[in-house]
């Protein structure tokens, strides 16, 4: 039976303090901030994966100093900085699926508690303004999504982009490919396990997407 995942979204300038934020998020989350040449980047980078923290001690019931980040790259291996987010519990794997996404000053995190083996999670948050630019149809879409925006109403079209490009990079999340694979080859219309996050009341700026399986 497939495991419905929980989903938590939260403004980025209220994540909850919980100590030093770099101490609980180690030295390679530390190096990785400082790589931000924009403050505020750096400033969001820190609050998305403070945020990520607390939503796993929060479903795991747990203190969050007991959960150490363990990240892991499906091109560069484990104990990375960035990739497929997860975290150490007591020593162990903690037993989590996770995935979390930041656009316009806000994170969705989606988690799933003890999941089957071989269980993948991806979840993708995006600015509709983001997804406007000249050329972006062609980077990124399939004829088929073409000619699916070009029978919409044009006022319905933009969120509609975005909301494309939000499987897409949930999708590509899941599979740990990323954007090693052309989004333009990628067809999301229908999918099973993809979906469009909807039962989360998003600012009217944002969209999100959800793969499972």
């Amino acid at each position: 039976m497939m495991q419905n995942p929980v989903l938590d979204l939260r403004r980025l300038d209220e994540t909850p303090g919980a100590g030093d934020p770099l101490e609980l998020l180690g030295q390679l989350a530390l190096e990785r901030a400082l790589r931000f040449a924009n403050p505020a980047d750096r400033e969001e980078f820190i609050a998305g994966r403070v945020a990520l923290l607390d939503f796993a001690a929060a479903l795991l019931e747990v203190d969050p100093a007991r959960l150490v980040p363990s990240y892991h790259c499906p091109q560069c291996g484990p104990g990375q900085d960035h990739g497929r987010p997860g975290f150490t519990l007591d020593g162990g794997p903690a037993p989590l699926a996770l995935s979390a996404s930041r656009a316009s000053g806000w994170v969705l995190l989606a988690g799933v508690v003890h999941p089957a083996d071989g269980l993948r999670l991806g979840v993708d948050l995006e600015s509709v303004s983001g997804v406007g630019f000249d050329g972006f149809d062609d980077v990124a879409l399939t004829e088929t999504e073409k000619h699916f925006l070009a029978s919409l109403p044009e006022r319905e079209q933009t969120k509609q982009r975005a909301r494309l490009w939000a499987r897409k990079e949930a999708w590509l999340k899941m599979t740990g490919e990323g954007l090693r694979r052309s989004p333009a080859e990628l067809e999301v219309l229908d999918l099973p396990g993809l979906r469009d996050v909807t039962e989360r009341a998003l600012p009217d700026d944002l969209v999100a997407a959800l793969a499972l399986g």
